[in-house]
């Protein structure tokens, strides 16, 4: 979870590791955003930062008449996501900026963009949502889901609160994964990209961070790999590390719940339409 430009090396090596307890990670966020009584039938959908492909497989599987183009700038998630979707012959990856990529001249404009966290990495974002807008169709609906503001969730707050310091606090606008939590900055960002009806609907979800038998130890390699405090461990030594661990571990162990570490999460699923 850093700034764009890191995706495209080690970052996005990582998570393209970390591809299934990813996915896991957001199995109840990806039902809502999902959920088919609020995308109405669409021919071509865009998927934004489709990572290791999960939403874009998702669509194709469910809709095999429409065609799905899944856009992210990690070669490595990308590689993953064909791999995946090597049996869907409606689906295409492309490695690209969705903040510059452009449509073939013979395709169909996207009448549906779609986006699970893929979009709060954009350097100028009202720019990038604007160019969205002009690749769209006339009626198209834009449908992503980005986390609301760090104090809002659990888990980050858990995560630094193992730490022996606290996480610097960043430039709350700057990309990252909270650069979207302020309802009234991204329908700013939205209108003055040219969106219309921009709707905000409030999901917390329980995030899945380990399951089984060895939960705290899957959830503890989880987190040592990514999110916001893995860094932070990575640069620590010796007994130091070895405290950040430990901590690490009894969080999760208190966050325990039958054979799932569970921590609380809680994003946005935000809607808006080009015409």
């Amino acid at each position: 979870m850093t700034g764009a430009g890191e995706w495209t090396g080690r970052v996005g090596g990582v998570w393209a590791k970390e591809w299934q307890r990813t996915d896991r990670s957001f199995g109840e966020l990806t039902d809502r955003l999902l959920d088919p009584t609020a995308l109405s039938s669409f021919s071509h959908a865009l998927d934004i930062g489709c990572g290791a492909g999960e939403i874009s497989i998702a669509l194709a599987t469910r809709n095999p008449n429409a065609a799905i183009t899944g856009l992210d700038i990690s070669s490595d998630l990308l590689a993953i996501a064909r791999e995946r979707a090597a049996e869907l012959p409606n689906v295409a990856f492309h490695h690209a900026d969705a903040a510059t990529w452009h449509l073939d001249k013979a395709a169909i404009a996207p009448d549906l963009l779609i986006s699970r966290h893929g979009v709060m990495f954009f350097d100028h974002p009202v720019a990038a949502f604007a160019h969205l807008r002009l690749l769209a169709s006339t009626n198209a609906l834009l449908r992503f889901s980005c986390f609301r503001e760090r104090n809002a969730n659990g888990w980050a707050e858990l995560l630094q609160g193992i730490l022996p310091e606290p996480l610097s606090k960043p430039d709350p606008h700057a990309p990252g994964p909270f650069a979207f939590g302020n309802e009234d900055r991204v329908s700013v960002i939205l209108r003055d990209a040219g969106w219309k009806d921009i709707a905000f609907e409030p999901v917390d979800y329980a995030m899945i961070a380990g399951e089984g038998e060895g939960a705290v130890e899957e959830a503890v390699a989880y987190f040592l790999r990514i999110g916001p405090a893995a860094s932070a461990i990575a640069a620590l030594d010796g007994a130091a590390r070895e405290r950040a661990v430990a901590n690490l571990r009894a969080m999760l162990a208190d966050h325990r719940e039958q054979d799932r570490i569970v921590l609380p999460a809680a994003t946005w699923i935000v809607t808006a339409n080009a015409g």
